[in-house]
């Protein structure tokens, strides 16, 4: 698996969009930047669809498959992008961006973010929200525990980016609903996904899966809801 490209999830599954759009606010924030910064960046597919790219741009990533991944869609554009394993300190100088994206991030190091932030600059970020698609996790693993239930809150990460000494300036979540058309599509989602369901194979699950392959042709499509954040935060200048 690499990147974050779902395409042959189409027409077997379907997921509403946040409303506020996110490669778009991403776009302009990018058009008037001077230096900026992606983290966690996946294959580089939301970067590479940016219109226009400022001057400087550096995207990190983890995993291997993504970085060549990222590396050959990013490059000919003129980003660099830079092997980081995901935890502090980022490979940078103090304030050397003034923006910093990040669609999605599995981990979010909000003193880190503002230490390589300039007085002035914008962190922008879409991220996934408390109990995402747990209709299908609680399918498998069964009821979870409220603690998991609640994690991810974007009030937690107003709560964080404020004691890193950022200024909240937008914060928006939204519950989307998303369909599985198909059991082949569950199972790409949560071989793709893999912190949903930790270990997941299909004969680990066979029979879970044969039971729901049954509703999903007997009932429809099996509706599950995506929760998702917007988060906007400056760095006083």
């Amino acid at each position: 698996m690499e990147g974050w490209d779902f395409s042959w999830l189409r027409g077997r599954a379907d997921e509403q969009r946040p409303s506020w759009g996110y490669q778009r606010l991403m776009g302009e924030r990018m058009a008037r930047a001077t230096a900026a910064l992606d983290i966690q960046t996946g294959g580089g597919e939301v970067l590479a669809g940016v219109p226009k790219l400022p001057p400087l741009v550096v995207a990190t990533e983890s995993w291997p498959p993504n970085l060549a991944k990222a590396t050959r869609l990013l490059h000919p554009l003129g980003a660099v992008v830079v092997a980081d394993e995901d935890e502090p300190p980022l490979p940078f100088a103090d304030a050397a961006f003034d923006l910093v994206v990040s669609r999605h991030p599995v981990t979010v190091w909000w003193e880190d973010i503002a230490r390589v932030l300039r007085p002035g600059g914008t962190y922008l970020s879409q991220q996934v929200g408390p109990a995402s698609v747990f209709e299908l996790v609680e399918y498998f693993l069964g009821p979870q525990p409220e603690e998991v239930r609640r994690a991810r809150h974007p009030d937690d990460a107003r709560r964080a980016a404020e004691a890193a000494g950022l200024e909240v300036v937008d914060l928006r979540s939204e519950s989307l609903r998303t369909e599985f058309h198909d059991i082949g599509a569950v199972v790409y989602f949560l071989r793709k996904v893999i912190w949903m369901v930790p270990g997941f194979t299909v004969d680990a699950y066979r029979d879970r899966l044969r039971d729901l392959h049954e509703q999903i042709v007997g009932e429809g499509p099996f509706v599950a809801h995506t929760t998702r954040f917007l988060i906007e935060a400056r760095k006083p200048a």
